[in-house]
């Protein structure tokens, strides 16, 4: 948390800047201490008055022509240039805006008017400033001088990080202002100033964007430090601007990411689904309607006539008896028993057994470490609808004779893990299946994580595994 209250003097205090505002006819509007100190001319002897006339046959041109481009460009300007008149050279800086020219303007070397104590003094207020600002960034640093509407750009961040060809000096909170995106403006100005006008806050924080010498936008995240005088006025606000546009644009791409994950979740959901009612319909309609239709017409031959009754009879119960199992088979693949009914790893092992019953395959299940009254029931549903699905595309798509099932656990995890010695797959292939993409998606209702290995010729092994922090279980624990 930053001071509510700064005790050290603000920088600008401190510098030897000189700073001057000029209107459009270069009248002077603004003259300030330092002005008159590098130049020798008091404020009162130049407000008011034209630069050019005032300065006439001593100031260089080279300044006359910098300054009449600067009021044509809306770029900051700056440039190094000698004045004979005054026996030293100068760095200057201008701006354009509102339909002034501000200019700010040193001696260089800078220690050439300095004297040991101004040079304590400014290290000591920079140094207290330093202390506020790294609790924020070190960034681009700044200083709001509110009375003046002054802002100091320190030690060249805005340089580096946006191209302006300023550091440690002032610019006018106009230049600021235009700065801001257009559609960001009225929000952020409006904010900033209710944060002022309530005076119950000492911090200042946005997000805009901000434009750039160059002229492209960058998003901006400024916070500031509000230093209040006394009567709990509003004095200054020290604070720094940093450049988040490639978290931005890392949030915006993981955005679109989950976006699409989330949208390939849903078509495969929709796909299962439909894949589903389409083949209960046509276990319903090839078998079992058939199955009933051929029991009405042995049932209507025994009430029409004596002959072969019985075995008509015996025929017709087998249908029945057909249906029976036909409509248990569709419920078992549409209904997991309830775990406190029947455990997950019997569920496993009836699956197993169905399978095996139809279909030309030896399967194996292999179970350590486990303790199913731990898991929670929608993990218990989750894996074993994974492993329904995956033996189902093992059986339609592998070939395969042989496949094994294990589940464990270690410190951290659950461990699923299905292999078969099929054909395998290729991973491009593998990626675009609804089954595969229906097993990603209840992974990812459990937050777990999915690893495949397959390759043509090589079979296949599905790892999926299931971290014990996210079902709530205590890791490190395993059970024998």
């Amino acid at each position: 948390m930053l001071a509510t209250v700064y005790q050290g003097k603000p920088v600008i205090e401190t510098l030897t800047n000189g700073y001057f505002i000029l209107d459009h006819k270069w009248t002077v509007r603004h003259w300030n201490k330092a002005a008159e100190k590098l130049l020798d001319v008091s404020e009162e002897d130049i407000i008011g008055k034209n630069l050019w006339e005032y300065f006439a046959h001593c100031i260089p041109v080279e300044f006359y022509a910098v300054y009449n481009k600067a009021f044509i460009s809306d770029i900051p300007r700056n440039f190094r240039e000698y004045w004979g008149e005054k026996g030293a050279w100068f760095d200057v800086t201008t701006w354009y805006g509102e339909n002034t020219l501000c200019v700010s303007f040193k001696r260089v070397p800078e220690f050439a008017f300095e004297n040991v104590e101004t040079t304590r003094e400014r290290l000591k207020t920079i140094t207290e400033l330093y202390k506020f600002v790294t609790e924020i960034t070190n960034d681009c640093l700044w200083e709001w001088d509110l009375g003046t509407n002054e802002i100091f750009w320190i030690d060249g961040g805005h340089k580096r990080v946006f191209g302006y060809p300023i550091e440690n000096s002032l610019v006018p909170v106009s230049f600021w202002k235009r700065c801001i995106h257009p559609q960001d403006r009225p929000r952020v100005l409006s904010k900033l100033n209710m944060v002022i006008r309530k005076r119950a806050e000492n911090k200042w924080e946005d997000e805009y964007r901000f434009r750039k010498a160059d002229g492209e936008y960058s998003y901006v995240c400024d916070r500031g430090h509000i230093v209040y005088d006394d009567n709990n006025f509003a004095t200054r606000i020290i604070g720094a601007t940093q450049d988040i546009s490639k978290r931005l644009l890392l949030e915006n791409q993981l955005a679109i990411q989950k976006a699409e994950q989330q949208q390939e979740i849903t078509s495969a959901v929709i796909t299962a689904l439909e894949n589903e009612r389409t083949n209960i319909g046509t276990q319903l309609y090839d078998n079992l309607a058939q199955l009933m239709a051929t029991t009405k017409m042995c049932l209507e031959m025994v009430k029409n006539t004596e002959a072969n009754r019985e075995a008509n009879i015996e025929k017709a119960l087998g249908y029945v008896e057909d249906v029976i199992k036909t409509t248990r088979k569709i419920s078992k693949a549409l209904i997991i028993p309830p775990s406190h009914i029947i455990s997950l790893s019997d569920n496993i092992r009836i699956l197993i057994d169905d399978i095996v019953a139809d279909q030309a395959i030896a399967i194996k299940f292999y179970e350590t470490g486990m303790s199913e009254t731990e898991l929670p029931g929608e993990w218990q549903i989750n894996i074993f609808r994974i492993i329904q699905e995956q033996m189902n595309n093992i059986i339609r798509h592998s070939g395969a004779t042989a496949a094994s099932i294990t589940l464990s656990r270690d410190d951290q995890e659950i461990i699923l893990r299905i292999k078969d010695n099929g054909k395998g797959y290729s991973a491009p292939k593998e990626k675009t299946g609804v089954g595969i993409i229906n097993i990603k998606a209840r992974m990812a209702l459990c937050h777990g994580s999915l690893t495949i290995k397959t390759h043509p010729g090589s079979g296949y092994e599905l790892r999926a595994a299931f971290p014990l922090s996210i079902a709530g279980l205590p890791s490190g624990s395993v059970v024998a």
